[in-house]
């Protein structure tokens, strides 16, 4: 138990429920032997530390102690929170890799200087890992403590995931046998588990040390309310407390907060828990909202609210309500509300009321596709982001396999837009890729069929059930159209808006093939960037099929 002579003047100094703990603050309780093992971990050469759990439950107050034992140790610190990307950085893997490059750089006090290490010849990736070795490592001369937070938003990404995290694995394994990656002290923090297909091989969760922040136990709440001074708190308090809301550290945490501040008995704690006057209610109404705003998830919570057994919930789904900590486990398997507030209150709710039931899953329905069309589209260009381009792509590929009929693919990038940038301004660029985005759409005719841009200045088109002689087709009437019009381009002179106009140019490359269970996607994806990168080369302003993806009954 800590002396309470030790303490701050608790009435002045409580920090607020929810917000990390400092990494001397006598509240903190520790949960053996996680902190120990953590501590050894990040004291290895080349250490790779995985550290999950569910929102509130302690994570950034165990990264603070863990960043405070680094500065005791002489480390340099570097925290990257994926949090604060903004969406547009995960719209390739280069763009992302260039960002987190930089701020690394930049938290280290260097200057980034990524454009001399930087070569599209040989990859983002391989870039990356130079960078890394012969200028961020080499620069430093002590060990580097990278701390990567909220690794879940990079999850929601496959295709940034598929290539970032194996990145990091391959980091991990030349540690093992250069000296200057032993440098390189990794933490990986996360809310819920991986859900991205990775290669066994491929993926930093099978090695390094994992820790799953666990509930407080009995004794561990014991403490903490002894560190609070709650002198009023016996073992049956503390066991009525645990019995509602199980031994989550936050919510263990704004408990004692309240009952210290004297704003409520522990009568009335109890009494009013699910209740709007309660101590819990905002935290209640916003797992509530977030449960209304995705009908997925609040379908699968009440089933499994009322069921004690239950039909199949998709993993993501469970990933989801895994990590705002809404379930767990019981001794059948079965997923059961995380504690019994959880389910005395959702209860009360009726998420699904019988009376309302039609309306109200209308109404969510609505709510729900009008945040996927924000959440699919890109920003600048009001076409599909990468992010649904990906899911799409991924769709189709496995419907043409299931009904054996072709798939097409056209990757179409804008002429020299480099030059244009430079020579009309990032502004005129902006509008520029606005008005490609939309000749491109105004192409295509199938419902079924879809425009994204795929990064950059470059755009896909997904053409199910279509050939490559129909995707040719398409792509040139493309090519002509961009080429015929004239970008225009709006500017000031002496304070009166003169409109300009450009033209540009578009090279597309086109693959198009019936999927077979021996062929991936990417193998598509490749092929059609290849055709790409030769209608660049052989002159531009032109649409070229693979050599090795061209299914079609007249070309062999």
């Amino acid at each position: 138990m800590v002396n309470s002579n030790r303490l701050f003047n608790m009435v002045d100094n409580i920090p607020l429920p929810g917000d990390p703990l400092p990494f001397n603050s006598p509240l903190y309780i520790e949960r053996p032997p996680l902190e120990s093992d953590a501590y050894t971990e990040i004291s290895k050469p080349g250490g790779l530390l995985r550290i999950r759990a569910s929102h509130n439950m302690g994570k950034s107050s165990l990264i603070s102690r863990l960043i405070h034992q680094a500065i005791n140790q002489g480390y340099s610190i570097v925290t990257i929170d994926f949090k604060q990307a903004d969406r547009q950085i995960f719209v390739s893997i280069n763009k992302f890799l260039r960002w987190f490059c930089v701020n690394v750089a930049r938290q280290l006090s260097l200057i980034p200087n990524i454009n001399n290490y930087w070569d599209e010849d040989i990859g983002s990736k391989v870039s990356a890992s130079i960078y890394f070795e012969y200028y961020i490592l080499e620069a430093i001369e002590q060990p580097i403590f990278l701390v990567l937070n909220e690794l879940q938003y990079v999850f929601e990404s496959s295709q940034i995931s598929q290539d970032f995290l194996p990145l990091l694995r391959s980091w991990y394994e030349q540690a093992k046998q250069n000296e200057t990656w032993q440098k390189l002290r990794l933490s990986l923090v996360y809310s819920t588990e991986i859900y991205v297909p990775l290669n066994v091989n491929q993926s930093p969760f099978n090695v390094g040390l994992s820790l799953k922040l666990p509930e407080f136990n009995t004794e561990q709440v014991t403490e903490f309310a002894q560190r609070y001074e709650l002198k009023d708190i016996n073992s049956s308090n503390i066991q009525a407390l645990m019995n509602l809301v199980g031994g989550h550290p936050y919510l263990i945490h704004l408990s004692f907060y309240h009952l210290q501040k004297q704003t409520i008995s522990f009568q009335e704690l109890l009494q009013t828990a699910i209740t709007h006057d309660g101590i819990y209610s905002s935290h209640l109404r916003y797992l509530l909202n977030y449960l209304q705003i995705n009908p997925e998830l609040l379908q699968a919570y009440h089933q499994i609210i009322i069921s004690q057994s239950q039909d199949y919930i998709p993993a993501q789904i469970v990933h989801k309500l895994d990590s705002l900590g809404l379930i767990k486990r019981d001794e059948n398997h079965n997923f059961k509300p995380a504690c019994e507030m959880y389910r005395l209150f959702f209860n009360q709710e009726k998420l699904i009321a019988s009376d309302h039931k039609s309306l109200r899953i209308k109404q969510l329905e609505a709510e729900n596709q009008q945040l996927k069309f924000l959440v699919n589209i890109d920003s600048l260009t009001q076409v599909a982001n990468r992010r649904y381009f990906d899911e799409r792509f991924q769709l189709e590929w496995r419907r043409m396999e299931r009904i054996q009929q072709p798939i097409a693919l056209i990757l179409a990038d804008v002429d020299r837009f480099k030059l244009f940038n430079d020579t009309y301004g990032h502004q005129a660029g902006d509008e520029c890729l606005r008005q490609v985005a939309q000749m491109i759409d105004s192409v295509i005719k199938r419902p079924g069929d879809l425009v994204a841009r795929y990064g950059g200045e470059e755009f896909a088109v997904i053409l199910p059930q279509t050939d490559a002689q129909g995707a040719l087709l398409i792509a040139e009437e493309i090519r002509k159209k961009i080429k015929k019009s004239q970008i225009k381009i709006l500017r000031f002179s002496q304070n009166n808006p003169v409109t300009d106009t450009a033209n540009v140019t578009i090279s597309l490359g086109i693959a198009a093939i019936i999927p077979q269970k021996y062929l991936a996607l990417k193998q598509l994806l490749a092929a059609a960037d290849q055709a790409l990168y030769q209608a660049k080369q052989t002159g531009r302003d032109r649409s070229i099929i693979s050599l090795d993806f061209r299914y079609c009954q007249l070309i062999n």
